[in-house]
């Protein structure tokens, strides 16, 4: 028996992804909840994983496009592997009883023995219906042997006659109404074409959505660390022996933003059409960049966790983000963001909201700059923090309140709940 490996519902609003690369082949045994492939969808990648046991034939290539529900592959439940890791037929009588599954199949006027010993079902309907000669097909399965996607590229090639003569990449182009193929295309050197992945397709689409449909304005100021990274240098021996993970500078930076949040609950909101939605919980996006773009899981009930719970959710989240393991809820229902270009060396940025969100923090690189301190000049480590708001909701006066608050908890972290 087959069965229909198809593309699962991976979150709501998203309807297709991309097949990135298949973890078995085609022709390949498989068990029960070993992963099949990766699914990359313009939010997560997520392995896809077998429900059962036995022979796998793929339907769709890598960097194809699937959409939700479509079957990928199948798996012949009836074959299993054998000790020399070749595929057999399971044992139900092969020699008793005569093969009623061998059957005629009409190739180009005349009959042809086809053992579904050797064909799947799949394919020999293809090959009966199509009329190809299976004996002049080269399969791509284990051992040779012919999948599905081996004859309906066969019937395809059949369909559209002898292959036309290759053509130069910007003749290509131009066929095809200047849309790339699904692999890069180099153009004499000088550029190359590739398709956008899903992630950065929906980033993209995020970030004009964002600019065209809220009044964004964006405010600074300053913040001295010097208190923040004395108290992190004196605290950091007891806390790494405690907790058995480092303390960073996020987590100063959560806690802050949440009595900042405190202070001007209109930042801590959102608009919804003609209604005005003010959230009593504070669960804070952090943006964490990856090789893929970037993303921003969700810290939920920041208010209520102390500084190791936040730094093992920071940590937590980085390593599933890189390595496209994170999931879709953990991506959803943030209330406010939090982004750090500082580690990236940025100085000083306008960072875009995380619709449909009211407020997002930019942390920025420290700098030792001269600052004016009692009538003095004194060298201090300095941070520009940034504040973009929708000002729809949010008027300038209650802006520069929450960032002087975040600005007096970082340089006064007395004010914060220092529960180490």
């Amino acid at each position: 028996m087959s069965i229909e490996v198809k593309i699962p519902a991976v979150g709501e609003s998203i309807s297709s992804g991309i097949v990135s690369v298949w973890h078995k082949k085609s022709g390949e045994h498989v068990t029960a909840g070993e992963a099949l492939f990766t699914l990359e969808t313009d939010k997560v990648s997520t392995e896809i994983v077998a429900e059962s046991g036995g022979l796998l034939e793929t339907l769709a290539a890598e960097g194809q496009e699937v959409k939700i529900g479509e079957v990928v592959a199948t798996i012949d439940e009836t074959a299993k592997a054998s000790e020399g890791g070749a595929t057999v037929a399971t044992p139900e009588s092969a020699k008793e009883k005569p093969d009623p599954n061998r059957e005629e199949a009409p190739v180009s006027g005349e009959k042809k023995s086809v053992n579904a010993e050797v064909l799947s079902p799949a394919v020999r309907r293809i090959v009966s219906e199509e009329h190809l000669d299976p004996a002049g097909l080269s399969g791509t399965g284990k051992g040779g042997r012919l999948v599905k996607a081996d004859v309906m590229a066969a019937a395809e090639r059949q369909k559209s006659g002898p292959p036309e003569p290759a053509r130069p990449a910007t003749q290509l182009a131009a066929a095809n109404g200047a849309e790339a193929e699904t692999q890069p295309q180099a153009q004499d050197g000088r550029f190359t074409r590739k398709k956008m992945s899903p992630l950065r397709r929906k980033i993209a689409q995020q970030l004009v959505m964002a600019q065209h449909t809220a009044a964004i304005l964006t405010t600074f100021n300053e913040c001295d660390m010097a208190a923040v990274q004395e108290l992190r240098k004196n605290a950091q021996e007891a806390f790494t022996k405690k907790n058995d993970l480092k303390l960073g500078f996020m987590s100063f930076f959560i806690k802050a933003a949440v009595e900042g949040l405190k202070v001007v609950p209109s930042i801590n909101a959102r608009i919804e059409g003609d209604d005005f939605i003010q959230n009593h919980f504070y669960d804070i996006g952090v943006a964490v960049g990856t090789e893929r773009g970037l993303v921003v899981p969700v810290i939920r009930e920041a208010d209520k966790k102390s500084f190791a719970d936040l730094e093992r959710d920071i940590a937590g989240y980085a390593v599933k983000a890189r390595e496209g393991k994170i999931k879709i809820e953990e991506l959803q229902g943030g209330t406010f963001t939090i982004s750090n270009g500082g580690v990236y060396g940025s100085l000083l940025s306008t960072p875009i909201l995380n619709p449909p969100q009211s407020g997002i923090l930019g942390m920025h690189s420290i700098q030792q700059r001269p600052m004016a301190i009692g009538g003095q000049v004194a060298i201090r480590p300095m941070m520009y923090l940034a504040l973009s708001y929708d000002h729809r909701a949010v008027d300038g006066k209650e802006a520069v309140t929450f960032l002087i608050r975040v600005k007096e908890c970082i340089e006064d972290p007395t004010k914060l709940p220092l529960d180490f």
